[in-house]
Parts: C-alpha cells; structure tokens; sequence
C-alpha cells in the first residue's frame, strides 16, 4: 500500500492538506491571511486511512499561511494533550514565515489559557524545486568544516551586514578561499531547522545559539536561511562547485516541546502517545531535555525517512550527522544496530549513498554505544578526543593509546573482520571546550549560562599550563600555542575522518564556557579581526602535507604489516633512536615521546612520512633510519619551536611539538 503523502501539497484543485493523528477526535487546518495574523477561515479535515487525516480547500495555493488544531482526550498525566486553542506547527512544514519564540501562554493548560496563534509560526505551503541528483562529494577520510551558521560570519568583516550569520554566507567567496586553504572537504552545518529556545532562556535575557532543540524536521530557521530550502540549495551549489560537499547536523532525538511543562507547538498536540516515548503516561527522557522520540514507531520513522528525503532532493546535501544517535536504534531500553530507521538509512534508494555520522551516545539505559553502528555509518569518537587530550596534557600510561587512536582506533571499530576505521576524530567540537581554550583552563567557567557552572562537562581532560584563563605571560602564551600547534598536528595525522571545529584553526575561545549553547553573541561569534594569522597558516600547512600524502586520507587500519603493493611496512612505531619501540618501552608509563613512519601509498612508493612526536617537556635528539640513497629533511615544522638537524636523520626536537618529516633522494 502506498503511504499517504503528509503535508501540504498545491494541486490544480486547491491545496491538499494531510496530518496523521491516531488519537485526535478532530482535526482542523487553520488559514491565514497574507501576513499570518488573521485567522481567516478554519476547515475540518476527514480521517481516512492509515489515521491521516485529509482535505483539499479550493482556492488556495502555494503561499498560503496555515496551522493544525486538534481536538480529543485532554489527561496529560496519561499522556493526552489534546486542546483545540493551541495553534500546530504541520510536522511536514518546510517553510516557516518566523522563528519560533518562548511564551509560557504556550504551555497553558487547557482551559486556562488564550489561543495561542499569535505566538506561533505559520507554515507556508511551498512546492520547493527538485534539484539534479549527484553523487556526494564527501568520502571518508576527508575532513569535516563544524559550521554554526549564525556565528560562522557575525564579525566578518568581508561579508555584507545584511548577509552575516546566514546560511548564504556560506556561499562567499571569501569563506570558501578560507575552507579550501584549509583542505576541508566538507562542512558540517550545526542545526539548521527551525527550533525554539528552552524556558529558562528567556528570562535570564539569553538565547539558543546552536538549535539543538528543534521543532519540527524539514522547515529551515528563517533567521538562519531567510530564503527557505532554495537558499540551502544555491549554498550547497556553490560550495561544491568548490569541491566542498555539506552534511547537515540534525536531531531526531527529542524535540523543544520539552517535558511536561514545556509548549505545545506541533507533535505534542497532535499524538504525544504516538510520537514521544512514555513509561506509562510519563514522558521517557534519554535525552537529557524533556522528551524522546519514539523512533521505532512507523509514523515517526517515515518522518525522519522522509525529513532525509526532503534535503538531499531538494537541497542535494551530502549527508547527515544525527545527534544522540542512539534513539536512532533505541527500541524500549535496548539499542538495535538494525532497527527499522538504521537499516532503512543504509536501504533507502535515496539516502543509500549519503554520507551518516552518528554520535554515538546518549544518557539513557545502554546509551553509550561508540563502535556499535553498522557500516558504512562513521561514528564521533570520543576516545579519540580524551586519549589524545591526556596524553598532551601528561597524564602517565598513555603512549599505547595514543598510537591507538593514530592507527583508526581498531579496538573500537575493527568488528567483525572490518578492515577501515568507521571513526571521526576530533581534539575539540563545538561541545566543550574550544581548542584553544583546552590548553587554557583546567576548569570550566559557564557562569553567564545562567545554572550556576553546574552545567558542562566536569571532567574536560584540560590544562592551563600555570594560569587560569588569560595571561600576559609571555612564556605561557608560547606554551598555550605549542600545545595547540600539537594538538592539530595530531589530529591531522591521524588515521580516519577528521572534524574541525570552524574558528580552531584560529584560536578562537569562549573564555573557558565549555556549554556555550545559550551564548548567542560574542562569546559563540568567530573573531575574524583578531585570529592568530599563524595558527591559521600552520594549519593550512598541516592541510597541505595531508594533500602530499595519501596515507594521511586513508582509512584502513595501521597494521605494521605492509601496505598493499608495498615492501615496506605501512606503518613503523619507532623509539627516538630509531629503533622499533620495545614492549617495555611501550610499557613505560612515563614515556611521551615516538615517531611514527608511513608507507606512501603511491606508486613510486619509495618515499616514506616521518611524524615525530615528542610529548615531553625536555628536548630530545631523534634519529630517523633512512633507505638507500635517501635522507630525511624537515617537512613541516611548527611555527615558534623548528628542529634543528645535528647529524644526517637526527634532529634534535624542543619539547611539546611534533614535527613532519619527508623521505627524499639524497
């Protein structure tokens, strides 16, 4: 049977409206005037099959303004929330004429409260354009641009005012010189669907900057894409006509009708049973926000499918990345790598092809779940982030997982017989502390988010290097930027897909805010006028030698045994003598020193990438065992700390820095 398309569809007879509610007694669509502030005619729409409840109005067309209401059992205790003054958002929108804004009036209780279609968006009926299919530009190994839209171009200076903070943005030449410098391959857009801030922004004067806390699924935030679905689309045209694909930060997890006392605004007065996962009238919270969504029930999995759907056919999006993942595959309190939403991701004729990203974790039961998603679905690797922060920050016993992480983290991901790395590495994201704020603060300091520094992360694996917080210092302003210099490095080097935060490359902070989600200024705003131009060109650096070397793209795990084709090992784990590190060696909880040697993956073959690694705070000479007829020369060293060669393959390293070598012909 073929499912009832939801939503509203323009036809040659009028305007098709269908919204699925199994609980609702009545449905109605409402209909507004030109502006959306005027109910100008309310029509009940019939159940018919499947509970889709449907009517087609004459004489409208695209461009029309309208909502749902719904009548029925009004016992939120049991989970019914039914109450006809309450305006709803279609959960098929994919245009909204305003953002969405907090009111209390929202989360009235029936019978105590005013209509609420003052307050609330009105969808726009719209028959967006299909755009040609292509293949996704994006390939593992590449690396992947963290965009908050809003805050990516606030403060530049090159884009126009009227332009900044706007999906559009993306689109200027400027950004995308910058990105390509960078070798980034892909930008990943934090939320840019449309979402509500939670009740206790707005009277602490705040806002939510990042849009974790979206409403509905397909329709655009009309502050970050005034121009709807077709100004996505004309940014993704643009950006790959720079070899630059998109993936899209979406949240299928929970929505920002909250608990409940949160507002009804579109799912909730339609089936909360049906949508939300209860513990008998209860709302279940995995998320840590208020709500769940049920997404092993077929109507909020067709929803997802076809929110998927909507971006890559009419937006040609790359891909997704979803958020708290977990409830992806969540049935009851077990996680099912093959739930019907995951293996309809990897079947869809589609989305088969379409990059997916999961975060891997969540706060329910069993809702940590790194490693166990089926492939091709990358993963956030969070050992990865806390190995290599522990490791630069000295903590003892951690040389082992260091290469660990270096070689595609195995121990995670290699199930199966897998013979790539499913992993996203990343040093900092836009959860927790930025880059430079790592080596910066050993404690977080999110005071202006208004919770009393409760919220955020605890434990961020973060030191200061002798100060809290800013400092004049000049020797702990050199040790803050060899420590960062090392931690790109790092993670350039690394086997996998690799994830940089936009403004990292810079040294952008957020003055120790490790949660900095309600901070919709300068604290989340990138500061174009004031980064550190040699960071940045140092990363343009780590991009350029990422470019030289294949073997730096690639996703097969490091084995030590020899690369397909190739004599020579694909990967050498040396001491910094030169020779393989010992087990004891490896045993040595107070080592923070090795070098890392790879196989080039290219034909000629012969050419090998030194990357030497020294973790401690003392100099050290390194030797570099060469071939026959070639030496080794410094490739990349970092900006305030170059080696110095002392004999033909030794160098002598300052501490805390890690350098790239090259394999030449003598």
């Amino acid at each position: 049977m073929t499912r009832p398309q939801l939503g509203a569809t323009p036809t040659p007879d009028g305007v098709r409206f269908a919204v699925w509610s199994a609980t609702a007694d009545r449905v109605w669509v409402s209909v507004f005037d030109a502006d959306g502030n005027a109910e100008v005619a309310r029509h009940e729409l019939r159940r018919g099959e499947g509970d889709v409840h449907e009517l087609t109005v004459p004489g409208l067309a695209a461009g029309t303004r309208y909502g749902y209401r719904a009548d029925g059992r009004y016992d939120p205790p049991a989970g019914f929330w039914f109450d006809p003054q309450k305006l709803l958002v279609d959960p098929y929108a994919i245009h909204l004429d305003q953002p969405y804004r907090y009111d209390p009036a929202l989360a009235a209780p029936r019978g105590e409260g005013t209509d609420t279609a003052p307050l609330v968006p009105k969808a726009i009926v719209s028959a967006p354009t299909a755009v040609p299919r292509q293949e996704p530009l994006f390939r593992p190994g590449g690396l992947i641009y963290e965009v908050n839209v809003g805050a990516f171009t606030m403060r530049h200076p090159d884009i126009p005012e009227g332009l900044r903070g706007t999906v559009a943005a993306l689109a200027h030449p400027r950004i995308i010189e910058h990105m390509q410098r960078l070798g980034v391959s892909a930008v990943e857009l934090m939320p840019v669907t449309a979402w509500i801030d939670e009740s206790h922004l707005p009277p602490l004067g705040l806002m939510n900057a990042w849009g974790y806390n979206p409403v509905t699924f397909m329709a655009l935030d009309p502050r970050l894409a005034p121009g709807g679905i077709d100004e996505l689309w004309q940014t993704v045209a643009a950006l790959r006509d720079a070899g630059i694909g998109t993936i899209l930060d979406l949240v299928f997890n929970h929505t920002g009708e909250s608990d409940e006392f949160g507002p009804t605004l579109s799912l909730r007065g339609l089936d909360s049973q049906a949508y939300y996962r209860h513990d008998g009238g209860r709302l279940v919270n995995d998320t840590g926000t208020g709500n769940t969504l049920a997404c092993d029930r077929p109507v909020v999995r067709d929803m997802i499918l076809d929110s998927l759907r909507h971006f890559v056919l009419h937006a040609g999006v790359d891909g997704f990345r979803f958020d708290l993942a977990p409830i992806l595959g969540r049935d009851g309190d077990r996680f099912d790598p093959d739930s019907d939403v995951l293996r309809a991701l990897r079947a869809d004729p589609v989305l088969f092809d379409r990059v997916m990203i999961a975060e891997p974790w969540d706060i329910g039961i069993h809702g940590y779940q790194l490693g166990n998603f089926r492939p091709p679905m990358l993963e956030w690797n969070d050992k990865f982030r806390d190995g290599v922060r522990r490791f630069w920050r000295s903590d003892r016993g951690t040389i082992g997982e260091m290469a660990t992480r270096l070689a595609g983290s195995s121990d995670v991901f290699q199930r199966e017989g897998a013979g790539t790395t499913r992993s996203v590495n990343f040093v900092a994201a836009h959860d927790g502390f930025t880059l430079a704020d790592l080596v910066s603060y050993e404690r977080k300091h999110n005071e202006p988010n208004g919770e009393r520094n409760r919220d955020g992360h605890a434990e961020n694996f973060s030191w200061n290097n002798g100060v809290e917080g800013p400092s004049d210092d000049q020797r702990i302003g050199h040790a803050r930027r060899r420590d960062a210099y090392a931690l790109l490095a790092t993670l350039f080097t690394s086997r996998g897909t690799l994830l940089l935060t936009a403004g990292d490359e810079f040294g952008r902070t957020q003055r120790g805010n490790n949660n900095a989600y309600a901070q919709d200024n300068e604290t989340n705003w990138l500061d174009w006028a004031g980064r550190d131009l040699v960071r940045e060109e140092y990363v343009a650096g780590l991009a350029t030698v990422r470019d030289r070397f294949p073997a730096l793209r690639e996703v097969e795990f490091l084995t030590g045994n020899p690369a397909p084709g190739q004599h020579r090992q694909d990967v050498a784990w040396l001491n910094e003598r030169g020779g393989p590190l010992s087990h004891r060696e490896w045993e040595d909880p107070s080592r923070h020193r090795l070098t890392m040697v790879l196989a080039d993956s290219r034909e000629q073959g012969e050419r090998r990438l030194g990357v030497v690694v020294n973790g401690d705070r003392r100099a050290c000479v390194f030797s570099l065992p060469a071939g026959e007829g070639l030496r080794w020369s410094v490739l990349l060293p970092p900006p305030e700390d170059p080696p110095r060669e002392t004999a033909d393959n030794s160098f002598l390293l300052q501490g805390r820095t890690v350098v790239f070598f090259e394999e030449r012909p003598i």
